[in-house]
């Protein structure tokens, strides 16, 4: 296994993901137990297939007002605490010797906001990260072109740049904005010279349930004008049925992290349910009430739905 930091292997796995019509998944994280799921489904996943590597993104936000993974990633609720305990974990689980041989990493930073995470921005080394999303997409157009093209153009040739071409909006608020148009994405696409542009193709954040539509005939037609360079957000809101052949709609990326949490945590709950004497009951039983039972179980349960991804899109 190897951490991948330099942007021309970035941008190489992502050629070779390209030839093989392969999607990568980028799974959001805020905590230990989510980051090795990843890992150890994306291993299974090659070994399973005789795949010598299989990529696979691990990210997280920072400061990001709908979810500041950073933050919660540590108990002091300090981002850059949280922020290097991220990257540190990677390194270690990355380990040439380690459990993850047949897995490349790369390490991505989610929804990196123009104002509120300037002293990321500014001071921050990078040097860990293979990409970055630069999210001014809750400015006028004009000015998020004009604020994601100067800070690609700083990053250029040193880490895959993502911009938000629109904002996706979260699930069940009263805000909601036109999808991408192809005319707009290749302008916000020419004038920013990002690597990669997020689009809004009909999904939401944190969403409750699976009810909303992919517009993937919008894709297309946006692949017509930039290639295979869309990454999408908001998967969690559309069902998976939706979701198969993403790579032909020009989809090169996906990042998913609402449905880890929402579709495990049932699990979790039913096993406490049929477990209550062993965790509370006089019958009380070390093996049940412990942070490491609770663990496993969601562990098991994210690594699953994560295993699904690799099976959907790495055909």
């Amino acid at each position: 296994m190897a951490l991948v930091t330099d942007f021309s292997k970035v941008k190489e796995i992502y050629a070779q993901a390209a030839k093989k019509g392969w999607v990568i998944p980028c799974f959001c994280s805020e905590n230990l137990t989510t980051s090795e799921a990843v890992l150890s489904a994306a291993q299974d996943f090659a070994q399973k297939n005789g795949h010598r590597s299989v990529p696979v993104t691990l990210a997280m936000t920072v400061r990001y007002s709908h979810r500041p993974q950073a933050t919660y990633y540590t108990h002091t609720r300090r981002w850059d605490t949280g922020l290097r305990l991220f990257a540190s974990d990677a390194k270690i689980l990355a380990d040439a010797n380690g459990a993850f041989p047949n897995v490349d990493l790369l390490l991505h930073l989610d929804h990196v906001q123009h104002d509120d995470d300037l002293e990321l921005l500014e001071n921050w080394d990078l040097s860990n990260y293979s990409s970055i999303m630069y999210d001014a997409s809750n400015l006028p157009f004009a000015e998020n072109i004009e604020k994601t093209a100067a800070f690609a153009k700083k990053m250029r040739g040193r880490i895959l740049v993502e911009g938000a071409c629109d904002e996706i909006f979260d699930a069940g608020g009263d805000l909601h904005n036109d999808l991408t148009t192809p005319e707009k994405a290749k302008e916000y696409m020419e004038k920013t010279g990002v690597d990669l542009i997020v689009a809004n193709l009909g999904t939401e954040h944190r969403a409750s349930g699976q009810t909303l539509h992919y517009y993937d005939d919008m894709a297309k037609k946006i692949k017509e004008q930039i290639g295979a360079k869309t990454v999408l957000h908001g998967l969690s809101s559309v069902s998976l049925e939706q979701v198969r052949n993403l790579y032909g709609d020009g989809i090169c990326k996906v990042n998913i992290w609402t449905m880890l949490e929402r579709d495990s945590a049932p699990v979790l709950l039913s096993q406490m349910t049929e477990n209550a004497g062993k965790i509370a009951g006089a019958g009380a039983s070390l093996s049940h009430f412990t942070t490491l039972w609770r663990q496993d179980i969601i562990f098991a349960e994210m690594k699953k739905i994560i295993y699904n991804f690799f099976e959907m899109w790495h055909v």
